[in-house]
Parts: structure tokens; sequence; C-alpha cells
């Protein structure tokens, strides 16, 4: 199974493929949570992240955690099940050397990349602007990596932020 290269993770370069979340353990480092993709889930969700992302991170760091797994739980809940509703698996793993929090939503919904999706033309006004999309912009915006992959009829979307 193909690892990080925390080399490239310190020098911010694109990182190598992920390891497949489905064949990571607890004991490699993975914390994983297994909910209804629910919005009355989300506090759960966030509160998970964030104590597996550990106490190195800074208020800022919390907030857009915080901010890139509520768009993403949410997108699920609203449309990778519709109508009805399936699981959402969150896994996190913290890196320390060099700091960073990696973050896997895994669902069995409909195939979609949400990376794919255009960006929002953010100088208009809000009122002249196309619905959608802005809050996986503001996603992309806050992370430093991003990556989508449909494996085994599961959609894959990884976040990484660095500390």
């Amino acid at each position: 199974m193909p690892e990080f290269s925390l080399h490239d993770l310190h020098a911010q370069k694109p990182l190598p493929a992920i390891p497949a979340p489905a064949a990571a353990s607890e004991d490699e480092g993975w914390q994983t949570l297994t909910v209804l993709a629910l919005p009355g889930n989300l506090e759960r969700v966030q509160e998970f992240v964030g104590d597996a992302a550990g106490d190195g991170c800074s208020m800022k760091l919390r907030m857009q955690l915080d901010l890139a797994v509520e768009e993403i739980f949410i997108n699920i809940c609203s449309y990778a099940y519709a109508p009805d509703v399936g699981d959402a698996e969150i896994r996190v793993r913290s890196l320390e050397e060099p700091a960073a929090v990696v973050v896997v939503f895994s669902d069995g919904g409909v195939p979609y990349n949400p990376l794919e999706k255009e960006d929002p033309d953010v100088t208009v006004l809000a009122s002249e602007r196309q619905v959608g999309g802005l809050g996986i912009f503001l996603t992309k915006q806050v992370m430093d990596e991003l990556r989508y992959e449909y494996r085994d009829g599961k959609n894959l979307l990884t976040l990484v932020k660095r500390l």
C-alpha cells in the first residue's frame, strides 16, 4: 500500500497517492467514525475530527477544519444518497513530522467528484452568482490538499491541512 511521503508533505509538494482508508487500521494511526449521513450528526463529526486532530491545532486551524468538515459532510448528507440516507465514514490521521492532519470522507452514494465543479465567480454579487459551489470553493481555499477518488463503490474525498 502506498504511504505518505513526509518529505513531500514538508516540502509542500503534491502528495503521492493517499493510502486507501479502507485498508488503514487504528494501529496505523487512523481514527474512524461511521455515522448516518444526517445533518444532525454534524456536531459529532466536527468534534471527532477536532479531537483526532489533537491539541496542537490553533484556533484558526480548528475553524478551518470545522468549515471544511461541515461543507463536505453536509454535501454527503444532502446529495450522496438522496432521497435516501446512508453511512458516512470519516477517518482522521494526525502526522507529527511534519505536522499535518489528514481527513478522509467516504460514502457509498452516487459517484461525484466535487473538485471538478467550476469555482464560483466571487467577484460578482451573491445575488447575481449561480447557486452552489461556494462551500467546496471555500474548502479548497482553507485546506492544503484535496483529492477525490471513486474506488470499490465509494466516494473518497481526502483533505490535508498542514499545521
